[in-house]
């Protein structure tokens, strides 16, 4: 088993939990209950410290519970793309796992890229297709 399932169970659970409208009611409804009880507190620096220390708590966490959970579903997009591509007759393999390239390769990708984009317009206004691959 590896060692971090437990986490990452634990953080799509959460992400999905506090992803619910009725959790963000509930958010919302403690947020209604704490500015009502202002007025019995005399908004003192306690009424004010209890909610910004709640707030401060929560985000701390879920930011970690939810980037775990963003990384996940990101590697699974791009293990679905690199499949994509691997398996799409007269794909360049060399765009399997782009991401792990390094920003000036990433950049000289990119440029082809862009390239292949602008002569596809240009063609397009003179009517020709875009449709194939340019080694057609």
């Amino acid at each position: 088993m590896h060692p971090n399932t437990w986490y990452s169970r634990l953080a799509k659970s959460a992400a999905h939990f506090c992803g619910k409208p009725k959790v963000f009611a509930g958010a919302f409804g403690i947020i209604v209950l704490w500015a009502l009880a202002g007025p019995i507190f005399n908004f003192s620096n306690t009424w004010q410290l209890i909610i910004n220390t709640i707030t401060t708590t929560v985000t701390f966490m879920m930011v970690f519970l939810i980037q775990n959970t963003q990384n996940r579903d990101t590697e699974a997009i791009q293990l679905k793309l690199d499949e994509l591509i691997r398996a799409t007759k007269g794909a360049h393999n060399a765009l399997l796992d782009l991401e792990e390239l390094d920003d000036d390769s990433l950049q000289d990708f990119l440029r082809r890229y862009e390239h292949l984009a602008a002569v596809a317009r240009e063609e397009l206004a003179r009517g020709v297709k875009d449709t194939g691959t340019p080694e057609a």
